[in-house]
């Protein structure tokens, strides 16, 4: 699947030590992978670790152990080389497997973009609990995409996201109460939007600023010439603070 907007975005992100603008992607490449289920103990572990040892409140994304997973995971490394050879068929050759993966944990996500820790990034998501009436939201797309086991997703981590309820107008800490098995968990590469197989395949052009304004002097993504955010419940810019 693609979908494909215009706007007027820019992201200045890190590039070695000078800050480099680029125009953000409104390419969504997503698939279903054929993944099996987590054990039963290794799910168990995840329960427990998210009830004694986090506070996940809705909306909340958080980090998870993955050495320790590992360890209880058998099928772990063909969901990885799942992964690989899907963004291999999408011309991404060797990109998964040369970057960093983590394990993460969400109760639902609030609207939000990460332009301003990952500019220099692209996500690629892997999703492995089963379907939970939740979707994944790119609202600047007017796209949702499900999620299940075997989901699987790469985007521009500038473009605003949100795990919101199926059939939702936007992100309400009541679709995810207490009490109620609203987590879902995946595994996540970050790859480097530099990366000419990376930047070819989510259609990002570099360099967009001549040189970048005095003012900037971090990540950040601007929208007409001016800095802004992502209002959490609907995913709207808005003027930066």
């Amino acid at each position: 699947m693609q979908a494909r907007a215009p706007d007027a975005l820019t992201s200045f992100f890190w590039s070695g030590d000078a800050l480099r603008s680029r125009s953000v992607s409104n390419l969504v490449l997503s698939g279903t992978l054929n993944v099996p289920e987590p054990p039963a103990r290794l799910l168990a572990d995840w329960a427990r670790e998210i009830s004694r040892h986090m506070t996940l409140d809705a909306g909340d994304v958080e980090v998870m152990p993955l050495a320790r997973a590992r360890a209880r995971w058998p099928e772990y490394l063909h969901c990885v080389q799942a992964v690989s050879d899907w963004t291999n068929r999408l011309g991404l050759a060797g990109v998964v497997a040369a970057s960093d993966v983590a394990l993460m944990v969400c109760r639902g996500a609030r609207y939000h973009h990460d332009g301003e820790q990952y500019g220099g990034a692209a996500f690629c998501n892997l999703f492995l609990s089963e379907d939970k009436g939740q979707d994944v939201h790119f609202p600047s797309l007017d796209l949702r995409i499900p999620l299940r086991r075997g989901t699987v997703l790469v985007f521009d981590t500038c473009q605003p996201h949100g795990v919101i309820r199926r059939g939702g107008n936007g992100f309400a800490e009541a679709d995810f109460p207490d009490g109620q098995d609203c987590t879902q968990l995946f595994l996540t590469w970050e790859l480097p939007v530099e990366d000419i197989h990376v930047a070819q395949a989510l259609d990002v052009a570099f360099d967009i600023v001549p040189s970048t304004p005095a003012s900037v002097s971090e990540e950040q993504v601007w929208l007409h010439g001016e800095r802004v955010s992502v209002r959490q419940d609907s995913g709207q810019w808005v003027p930066a603070d």
